[in-house]
C-alpha cells in the first residue's frame, strides 16, 4: 500500500504538463510520502503523451484512443488502482490527488494536503489553496451553486456581492489564516480523498463530460456524512482553462448542460424552473449584446436556450 496516488487527465496540455509534473515530482520526493503518478491522456492531438513518455518514465501513462472526459479519466485511473473491483484496503493507496495539469505545485503542498486530510477522521476531501498563474488570488472554494450565483451570471450585481457569500464565496481573509476551513466543495483543480470515501461513493459520475463532476461528486459526499476542508497552507498555482480554452463556444453548451445535469438533479422542482428561467433569460441578454452578425458563440448561446428549455 502507498499514502498517495496522484491522478491527471491531459487534454492538448504539451504546453503545460512539464511544469506540471517537474512541480508535482520534486514536492512529492520531499514530502515523506510513498507516491505514485498516473497520467490519463485523453487522445490529445499534441505532444503531450510523447513529452510524458520521453521525460517522465516514472509516471504511469495511460492514453486513450477517444477524448473521455474529465469525470471519465480520473474514474479509468481509480480503476487502474485497484477501487471498484473488490480490492482490499490493503491493496488501496491511503489517498488520491485529482490533480489538474495546468498547475505548478508549491514545496510542501502535497504533504500539507495530506496531513489535514487525516488529521480529522470526517474529514474527506482536502483541496489546496490557489493563485493565478500572475500570483493574484484565486477563490479555491465555493457554496454549492443557487439561484443567486446563476444571477450574478447574467445580470448586474454589486461587486461586493460578487465577491461574498452570495454569490457562493468564501472570505479571503480565510485563505489568509493559517487553519483549514470547512466548504461544500473544492475546485476540481485539486482535490485529495481518502480512500473511504472513493469506496463509499464510487469516484465521478461520468454523466457530466466536463464540467460540475466535482460539484455532484462533493455533493454526494457531503450528504454520505463528510467534509470538505479547503487547506490554505498547501499553495499550488492554477493557470486555469487551458484545455477549455481551446474550444470556447463549445465548452459553453458543455457548461450549461452540466449545469442543468446538476440543478435537476439537486434541486426542487420550483427551483429548476427558477433556474431555467434565468438562464433563458440571461442567454438572450448575451445574444442581444453580441450585436447582428452571426457567429459561432451566438449559435452556441441559441443552443443553451434550447438545452434549457427541453
Amino acid at each position: 500500500m502507498i499514502d498517495l496516488a496522484v491522478v491527471i487527465v491531459t487534454w492538448n496540455n504539451a504546453d503545460v504538463i512539464p511544469d506540471a509534473l517537474c512541480s508535482l515530482l520534486d514536492d512529492l520526493k520531499t514530502s515523506g510520502l510513498s507516491s505514485r503518478v498516473w497520467l490519463v491522456d485523453s487522445a490529445s492531438t499534441d505532444a503531450t503523451v510523447e513529452i510524458v513518455r520521453e521525460r517522465f518514465a516514472e509516471v504511469k501513462l495511460i492514453a486513450c484512443e477517444d477524448n473521455i472526459g474529465f469525470g471519465a479519466g480520473n474514474n479509468l485511473a481509480l480503476q487502474a488502482l485497484g477501487f471498484n473491483s473488490g480490492a482490499g484496503a490493503s491493496e488501496l493507496p491511503a489517498a488520491v490527488y485529482l490533480l489538474n495539469p495546468d498547475t505548478v505545485t508549491h514545496p510542501g503542498a502535497s504533504r500539507r494536503l495530506f496531513d489535514a486530510l487525516m488529521a480529522q477522521a470526517e474529514a474527506g476531501v482536502a483541496g489546496a489553496r490557489l493563485t493565478y498563474g500572475d500570483g493574484s488570488f484565486q477563490h479555491s472554494a465555493f457554496r454549492f451553486p443557487d439561484l443567486r450565483q446563476i444571477w450574478t451570471e447574467f445580470f448586474p450585481t454589486p461587486g461586493r456581492l460578487i465577491e461574498g457569500p452570495f454569490n457562493g464565496r468564501y472570505p479571503r481573509a480565510r485563505y489568509a489564516a493559517a487553519r483549514p476551513f470547512e466548504v461544500d466543495f473544492t475546485l476540481g483543480a485539486t482535490m485529495m480523498l481518502k480512500r473511504e470515501v472513493i469506496q463509499q461513493t464510487r469516484g465521478f459520475n461520468t454523466d457530466y463530460f466536463l464540467y460540475c463532476e466535482e460539484i455532484d461528486w462533493a455533493w454526494r459526499i457531503k450528504r454520505a456524512g463528510w467534509r470538505i476542508v479547503c487547506v490554505p497552507g498547501a499553495r499550488v498555482t492554477h493557470l486555469g482553462g487551458g484545455s477549455t480554452s481551446q474550444a470556447r463556444p463549445r465548452s459553453q453548451i458543455d457548461l450549461w448542460k452540466s449545469r442543468l445535469l446538476l440543478y435537476d438533479t439537486y434541486y426542487p422542482r420550483w427551483k429548476r424552473a427558477a433556474a431555467r428561467q434565468l438562464i433563458m433569460l440571461g442567454m438572450k441578454r448575451k445574444l442581444r449584446a453580441l450585436g447582428a452578425a452571426d457567429s459561432e458563440l451566438k449559435r452556441a448561446y441559441r443552443a443553451i436556450i434550447e438545452l434549457a428549455k427541453s
